[in-house]
């Protein structure tokens, strides 16, 4: 046997001053980027980290435009080369600092308050990320009729013009900071921009600050009504009653109930920073809206799921110093207004109790005023409980069968990470949908257990468009399906990040697609609108020699890599099943296709479903014959 000590002493040999390694701020942030930016991804994402690069840069002349300087932001993104360009016309970076501001770690305004008051950025570091990680940077500042222009590659400076005088264009502003880069590939693979997903930052970008021109591509953006226009350019269904729009000191809400929702959904805001998995100013209002309304009508019994189920709700807060749960500060973790003092003590409210008072005082007195939304309101609280009360039984039936199922759930492979929990990795967890065993089996066996959960579909799962949620809670395939989700109650408690339906390519393939994306935009919408599902694109055709193995996407990937590969074998891949664990490991690992699921905001969501998924079979079919497209097959000589 060994000493026991053995392993522990080499080890400790091996342990000496060569092991003390110091990295300079921009290798750190190269060997770690997760730590700035959350995760890398190829852009499929909405939050993969090409976007929050572009968050980064425009958080900063964001602030400039709310401390009062610049009114307009220019940003072009080149989908060709994949560069990024945003100009403000703020104040612009000092000079005679701009260098270390892009390039050095604890360097930066905002650790000063009294110069940035809310700002979002006050750890200083992101520009400084986007640098890092950025295969090009360039940043020029101009100031007081001087400019300075510094590049960077891999976050090295490779040139700094010096302060120079500036001789601003004809009609152009000579103050702010322009910034251009390219993400780098080496880090980030070959990624590419969705054009939806900067979109919906910018339009975010409008609506939290009333006033501001956004040049994005040459097309203007700008919101006259600010969380006004966020709720009636983005709500699906009619409102049942007007919006209420609250606003006083640094809080601001606007919302209203539509029907078909499962719960209450909200897009909140702290400082411009759009907290898609909320945090305290969102449990502040949600528990300060239900307590409001349950004392308006002296109605003690409501139960806060019924007031609030099918509430819609634009939320925004500033705060100082806000304190969020991640760098990519997509959750806020503040519990006052203002930070602790130095010697600890805090006198500044509670972030709770200041929302409710402000609750307290306009909602109340709304509802006072405007009886006929007190009545609508109070109408579809009743209808909620109702119906609430009338699936209970079922509920918890299905519930029940669930959980029992879920200690031997056959259907569900899961992973040790899950996107509920708070692991470094956990923007990573993916759940795959797929159709039978033999598809499940490649995936199962090809995996990331860590990270990747894989639910077997047994046939094709029922069509909801017609559906009650009583008729999906006694289907025990969706029902297994949400609760593996665990989305039944919210989405605080989404387990996966990825929802991702891999289907064969063929026609039933195609439509389990579309009863699956039914269901999620009959009953979790947000699901969908927050962009967490995805089509897994596998390959159609393997092209290969004894040298190569090329896969193919399409029909123009076969025949490029047949020109390219001398005496290829050609395979065509029917179905997922076909394709061996080893080969799969490839298709779903960090350089896996994904097409994300995108909710335009003009998109008529129930009526699409009508009409693809209902009743209507002659308008269908007539649609079909009017659009269908006869092609031949080419036949595949291996």
């Amino acid at each position: 046997m060994d000493e026991p000590n053995t392993l522990s002493l080499n080890q400790a040999a091996d342990y000496n001053d060569d092991s003390i390694i110091h990295l300079e701020d921009m290798e750190h942030i190269r060997l770690r980027p997760g730590m700035y930016i959350g995760k890398l991804g190829d852009g499929s994402s909405h939050d993969d980290g090409i976007y929050v690069l572009i968050k980064e840069v425009i958080d900063n002349a964001i602030d400039e435009f709310t401390s009062g300087f610049g009114r307009r932001i220019d940003m072009t993104v080149n989908f060709a080369d994949r560069c990024v360009s945003i100009r403000d016309y703020g104040r612009g970076i000092p000079l005679g600092k701009m260098v270390e501001a892009v390039s050095k770690l604890n360097t930066g305004a905002k650790y000063d308050s009294k110069v940035f008051q809310k700002s979002v950025g006050l750890n200083g570091v992101g520009t400084k990320a986007v640098n890092a990680l950025s295969s090009r940077f360039r940043v020029q500042a101009f100031r007081d009729g001087k400019t300075r222009t510094a590049e960077f590659a891999d976050g090295r400076l490779t040139s700094d013009s010096g302060i120079v005088a500036y001789a601003p264009p004809d009609g152009l502003e000579t103050t702010g900071t322009l910034v251009e880069f390219v993400p780098d590939p080496k880090l980030f693979g070959n990624y590419h921009f969705i054009n939806e997903y900067v979109e919906r930052r910018v339009w975010n970008y409008c609506y939290l600050n009333r006033g501001l021109a956004f040049y994005y591509n040459d097309k203007r953006f700008y919101s006259k009504n600010g969380l006004l226009d966020l709720l009636e350019h983005n709500m699906e269904g009619e409102p049942l009653y007007p919006l209420i729009h609250i606003k006083e000191g640094d809080f601001e809400a606007a919302f209203t109930h539509v029907n078909g929702q499962n719960s209450d959904y909200y897009y909140s805001f702290v400082n411009g920073q759009h907290t898609t998995e909320g945090g305290t100013h969102q449990s502040a209002f949600r528990e300060g809206y239900a307590r409001v309304v349950k004392e308006f009508y002296n109605k003690k019994e409501f139960a806060p799921e019924d007031v609030r189920q099918g509430l819609v709700c634009a939320l925004c807060i500033r705060i100082q110093e806000p304190v969020f749960e991640a760098q990519t500060k997509t959750k806020l973790g503040s519990t006052h207004l203002a930070p602790n003092r130095q010697d600890g003590s805090n006198d500044s409210p509670f972030l709770k109790t200041y929302v409710l008072d402000i609750l307290k005082r306009h909602l109340d007195n709304y509802l006072h005023i405007h009886s006929d939304t007190a009545e609508a309101l109070l109408d579809k609280i009743q209808r909620n409980e109702k119906e609430r009360k009338d699936i209970a039984g079922i509920k918890k039936l299905a519930k029940e069968s669930s959980r029992k199922a879920s200690l031997n759930n056959s259907k569900l492979r899961d992973c040790r990470i899950h996107y509920n929990s708070n692991h470094p990795r956990r923007l990573e967890s993916t759940i795959f949908i797929t159709e039978g065993l033999s598809a499940s089996g490649s995936i199962t066996k090809s995996r990331d257990v860590e990270t990747q959960a894989v639910f077997s579909l047994r046939g094709k799962p029922l069509n909801t468009v017609s559906s009650g949620k009583a008729e999906v809670y006694k289907n025990e395939e969706l029902n297994l399906l949400h609760n593996a989700l665990d989305i039944d109650d919210g989405m605080e408690n989404l387990r996966y990040n990825n929802v991702v339906i891999a289907t064969d390519a063929d026609v039933d393939g195609m439509h389990i697609r579309l009863l699956l994306l039914t269901f999620f935009l009959r009953f979790y919408p947000e699901l969908v609108r927050e962009g967490h599902v995805y089509i897994l694109q596998t390959p159609l055709f393997r092209v290969r020699n004894k040298q190569k193995t090329t896969y193919c996407y399409s029909d123009d990937e076969r025949l490029a890599a047949i020109a390219a590969t001398p005496n290829p074998e050609i395979t065509r891949f029917k179905g997922l099943g076909e394709i061996s664990p080893d080969e799969f490991k490839g298709f779903i690992d960090s350089d896996m296709r994904l097409d994300p699921v995108l909710l335009h905001k003009d998109f008529d969501t129930q009526g699409v479903l009508r009409f693809y998924m209902g009743q209507n079979t002659s308008d269908r079919r007539e649609f079909i014959m009017q659009n269908l497209r006869v092609e031949e097959d080419e036949v595949i000589k291996n």
